[in-house]
């Protein structure tokens, strides 16, 4: 389906969610999930995640756990700091941030329980102190949702889980339907009618970024393993038919290496439709006359991930401006960032990375001004700021100030 197409058809379902409420919801998901839900059905209800908890296991728990808190200690890290200082005038001003009430978090069902997206926004939300996070994800064959994704949930701190998908479950988040309440921001990765739900409902509701279908790009010289890089690409490659997979290498002999590795590889996935398709849809072998002239097309590129496979990884890196995150050398493959090295791998996708990061604390999170002003400190603003407003024409912002200015009368 063309770009047009996925726009017309986003914007057919927000108007129906808005319109219709849980209705459309159940709508919806028969229509493209082809399950049938009732109104009661859209909440998993408490003894469903309490027996997907038990059917988990402990094991399963404390897995869970160990990798959260690797996650949580790094975003402990990103914690912003009120400030306040004396500005020229010598008033107090400042910032603060205060965390968001309620967050809706978008997991994605419809190829793979994504465990590792709920760890990687909710553990997130949890450090920031999110008052509630609320968690939509698809419902699978008889609506069921993965025991291991609502074990996770449940552990993790989601208030509820909604068996809602699509464009339709970021819609109801940001409207608010009789059983989805409304959010201040919806996060999480999706495919392209989730991402451009998010795109349009933006300003009805916060967002991340739009992270769309995965992506990764290479960087390898002569020094490079073939097969390490073909394992990389197939990695991000078997999330999605529409991922975008790419190799900037310096070596012919490599990039014919690594093309036969990947159609070897491909051969032995369980999954490997999936990444046969996305190979076959948007890989691109680029040979590359230079370092310099691969990291200028990786930052063109701006890719979700970029691993950097060369004889001194950590300078080439540093020469690449776009990218969701960077993976220096041969053993920093992106399935670790995927799952356990603690940064989010909620990253930017098609070449969004120019101008919107990765998933962090501040995402869930306002930065409030203060300003303090005192009668000396007042003294010495009013009167630029009586000047800038007789300039725009506003005489009662003028007016406001001049009557602080003169003494009044007390009554």
């Amino acid at each position: 389906m063309t770009g047009d197409a996925v726009g017309r058809s986003v914007e057919r379902i927000i108007e129906q969610v808005r319109a219709g409420g849980d209705g459309a919801l159940i709508e919806l998901t028969r229509r493209y999930d082809r399950v049938r839900l009732r109104r009661a059905d859209i909440a998993v209800g408490r003894e469903e995640i309490s027996r997907a908890g038990r059917r988990a296991g402990k094991a399963f728990r404390v897995l869970l756990r160990s990798v959260a808190r690797n996650i949580a200690a790094y975003h402990e890290r990103q914690r912003p700091r009120p400030a306040l200082f004396r500005n020229a005038h010598g008033a107090r001003v400042g910032w603060r941030h205060v965390p968001l009430d309620r967050v809706g978090v978008y997991i994605p069902g419809g190829t793979a329980p994504l465990v590792s997206t709920a760890l990687m926004t909710l553990v997130p939300a949890r450090v920031a102190g999110v008052g509630e996070a609320v968690v939509c994800t698809p419902p699978g064959p008889g609506g069921k949702v993965n025991p291991y994704l609502l074990a996770a949930c449940r552990e993790l701190g989601a208030a509820r889980v909604f068996r809602v998908g699509g464009a339709q479950a970021v819609a109801a988040m940001a409207f608010g339907t009789e059983t989805v309440p409304r959010v201040d921001a919806v996060v999480g990765p999706g495919n392209r009618y989730v991402t451009e739900a998010k795109r349009r409902l933006y300003g009805t509701v916060g967002i991340d970024m739009t992270a769309g279908p995965s992506e990764v790009a290479v960087i390898a010289d002569g020094t490079a393993d073939p097969a390490l890089v073909a394992a990389d690409m197939l990695s991000q490659a078997e999330h999605d038919p529409s991922s975008g997979v790419a190799l900037f290498a310096t070596s012919a002999a490599l990039a014919r290496a690594v093309r036969r590795e990947l159609a070897r590889q491909a051969r032995g996935l369980p999954r490997a439709a999936i990444a046969r398709a996305a190979l076959k849809a948007g890989v691109r072998i680029v040979v590359c006359r230079s370092l310099r002239e691969a990291a200028d097309r990786a930052d063109r590129m701006a890719p979700e991930h970029l691993e950097v496979m060369t004889r001194d990884p950590r300078a080439v890196a540093s020469d690449v401006r776009h990218a969701g995150a960077v993976f220096v050398g041969p053993w920093s493959a992106t399935a670790l960032g995927d799952y356990v090295a603690g940064p989010s791998h909620v990253l930017p996708t098609g070449g969004t990375a120019r101008f919107f990061s990765v998933l962090s604390l501040e995402h869930f999170m306002r930065r409030v001004s203060v300003i303090e002003y005192d009668r000396p400190s007042f003294g010495r603003a009013a009167g630029a700021a009586e000047a800038l407003a007789a300039i725009e024409g506003l005489d009662a912002h003028a007016r406001a100030l001049r009557m602080r200015r003169r003494p009044r009368r007390r009554r």
